[in-house]
């Protein structure tokens, strides 16, 4: 496809990385000379200088024959009217990145009128992973699947767990457990694991389960939290508007610290239930003093990627027990990070760049099986996949234990009729099913394509 990308800042030029690498044509547009002339000398693709507003320049990048134009620049002004141009133009598809929370009620009332494909919101993404992680304290990293159904959880196996020197076919019968573990994390390697894999104390595991059976397996192992009832927050921006606003409605106590005192006054009148206070996170007194010991979750989500992590550090130190969330900007120090007692990471522009991988592949599909999700894992090395059967497919009523399924790959559960279930060698895929799928594989768009010997 023919890809157009208005704004090259870090989720730009991530998207035009990893767009490229599917192979497909990219044109970037931006007003920086010296971004494009960069990024053009690393990947093979066009670049246009100037406004992406600008009619002249959207001619110059060819939109009336591009399939879709992704607007990410800072401004949600700047990014909605590129798409409305754009789409007028002849741009089969858009998509604007709209960060600003005065449009967050208003945009889908008039997504038809302004020619959008999809707005992405990432603080508002971010705020409903972060969320996630509240609901599941033991977890690492929490995605949902199946509309709410199924969830995939990452868990750091600690010492002494009933899962050391455990093979995964035995959770089954020693445990009496049927989460499905797709994804193990061991020092640097990463493995997808057969039957025959044994767990070691250190390993982190991303297993796929329904919620009931995921809280089940928690408490088989030993790593049940207290439920979250207070929630400290350190930093009172966008996300942390999106995030408050949810976990009050489910009735939790939210305290916000923001050392700027207008925004302070500004979230006291959108957020009357929380309690705001005046101050720099970083003030270990001033953290003692609003008693962050009695805190059952302490997330930095403050704009500096550095002060995140050093609050988090502190916030380890001083409450063991709670959990803590740290919110990452820049993509530039995973590796240093990694092992880092900072808790759970969320990274809102990985959120993104996921979101609108997820929507291009769902583009290029005009076979038999749509997909509905795109979750990227274990450091991106892995994907986790979600199909829906609508139409006859090569893989429909086929037994497992006659599929040839690449290697790598593993479809690790099906949602029939409101029930999931992880599949057997004698089970098969029927219409209307759900499929999850795990791949350390990139670019797969259909589920025919889990097929080694794929013929379509």
């Amino acid at each position: 496809m023919k890809i157009i990308i208005v704004g090259c800042g870090k989720v730009g030029t991530t998207l035009v990385q990893e767009l490229a690498a599917e192979n497909h044509s990219i044109v970037i547009i931006d007003t920086d000379a010296e971004k494009l002339e960069e990024v053009g000398n690393m990947l093979d693709v066009m670049c246009v200088e100037g406004q992406g507003e600008s009619v002249a320049v959207l001619r110059d990048a060819e939109v009336e024959s591009c399939d879709l134009l992704i607007a990410m620049t800072r401004s949600d002004e700047i990014n909605l009217l590129s798409c409305l141009l754009a789409k007028k133009l002849g741009a089969k598809n858009t998509i604007a990145r709209v960060r600003n929370p005065i449009y967050a009620d208003g945009i889908n009332l008039i997504k038809d009128d302004l020619g959008l494909s999809l707005a992405i919101n990432p603080e508002l993404a971010a705020a409903n992973e972060i969320s996630r992680l509240l609901r599941f304290p033991t977890a690492i990293q929490v995605e949902t699947f199946a509309k709410g159904r199924v969830e995939i959880m990452k868990y750091a196996i600690p010492e002494g767990s009933v899962l050391h020197d455990l093979r995964i076919h035995q959770l089954r019968t020693n445990l009496k457990t049927t989460v499905f573990i797709c994804a193990v994390e061991r020092g640097s390697e990463v493995f997808v694991p057969t039957g025959d894999f044994i767990l070691r104390a250190g390993d982190v595991i991303s297993f796929v389960a329904p919620i009931r059976v995921a809280n089940d397996f928690f408490s088989k192992v030993g790593a049940v939290a207290s439920k979250i009832k207070n929630v400290l927050i350190l930093g009172g921006g966008r996300i942390t508007y999106y995030l408050t606003k949810k976990l009050l409605e489910s009735g939790l106590k939210v305290k916000i610290i923001e050392i700027d005192i207008d925004r302070c006054e500004e979230l006291s009148e959108l957020l009357p239930e929380a309690m705001i206070i005046h101050g720099d996170g970083t003030n270990n007194h001033l953290l003692h003093e609003e008693h962050i010991e009695n805190a059952d979750a302490v997330l930095s989500l403050t704009g500096v990627d550095e002060q995140n992590v050093l609050m988090s550090i502190y916030a380890t130190q001083q409450v063991q027990d709670a959990k803590i969330i740290t919110k990452i900007k820049h993509f530039d120090f995973d590796d240093v990070l990694k092992g880092m007692p900072i808790g759970s990471i969320v990274y809102p522009k990985h959120i993104t760049a996921d979101r609108i991988l997820q929507y291009v592949r769902v583009m290029q599909n005009s076979w038999d099986t749509s997909m509905e999700s795109l979750h990227r894992i274990v450091d991106d090395r892995v994907e986790a996949l979600e199909f829906r059967i609508r139409q006859n497919s090569l893989v429909l009523g086929v037994p497992f234990a006659e599929l040839n399924i690449r290697k790598g790959t593993l479809v690790a559960c099906i949602t029939r009729d409101g029930k999931t279930f992880t599949p057997t060698g004698k089970d098969s895929i029927l219409m209307g099913d759900t499929v999850i799928v795990v791949t350390t594989h990139k670019g797969i768009s259909r589920l025919e394509q889990i097929l080694d010997d794929e013929t379509v």
